[in-house]
């Protein structure tokens, strides 16, 4: 420890060889003694603390409110933020694969010749390069979307109209009134109705 520093000198030693620590005096109005215990000076001011003796720390955290002078919903707005450490957040993971399919469109559009001058026309000028494909990159299809759809007798790119419309040629069929009441096709009509929902849910349709 350096001789100048300010922890040597806050230390005395009594003639019978103990070593105390001296503390800053009670900020409490009125009293005087050593006040060795920090309390929080509140919102709006972390970081800053009070001396306080024992006593009047007890007395200070007794009466201690953070959200003092907030209304409740401030104080409602406040827990929210804390939960994610009062910093900004964003939604993970919604319509990733809208993105994707808007990347992929303006990839095609593109002109990538420009900028540099294509004398032999190696990479084919724009004047002279076909019309993008209009054909949107195919959905990668799960276990259960490519059931759905083989529940339906569809192979998976049809459109929104299309799902919809064999969905409802397939009840008519099936349903027990178009049978003359006939349940033994309930079965494949339940599973039908389950494939549409799923398709449906999923955002095919």
């Amino acid at each position: 420890m350096k001789l100048d520093s300010k922890y040597f000198d806050r230390i005395r030693i009594k003639p019978d060889g103990e070593t105390v620590f001296s503390a800053p005096a009670c900020e409490w109005p009125g009293c005087g003694r050593p006040g060795g215990f920090r309390a929080p000076k509140g919102r709006m001011r972390e970081g800053e603390y009070f001396n306080y003796c024992l006593d009047h720390v007890r007395d200070y955290n007794k009466s201690y409110n953070y959200f003092a002078g907030m209304d409740d919903e401030d104080v409602a707005a406040y827990q929210k933020d804390s939960t994610v450490g009062h910093r900004p957040t964003w939604t993970m993971g919604v319509n990733a694969w809208g993105e994707r399919r808007h990347r992929a469109r303006s990839w095609r559009g593109r002109d990538w010749t420009a900028g540099f001058d294509d004398t032999f026309g190696v990479f084919g000028s724009a004047s002279h390069r076909p019309p993008p494909d209009p054909e949107e990159p195919r959905r990668i299809l799960k276990n259960m979307e490519r059931r759905s759809f083989a529940a339906l007798d569809l192979e998976g790119h049809e459109t929104s109209r299309d799902i919809k419309s064999r969905f409802k040629e397939l009840v008519k069929r099936l349903h027990p009134d178009a049978n003359g009441g006939d349940r033994s096709s309930e079965d494949k009509l339940r599973e039908i109705i389950q494939a549409y929902n799923y398709l449906k849910a999923a955002g095919f349709c």
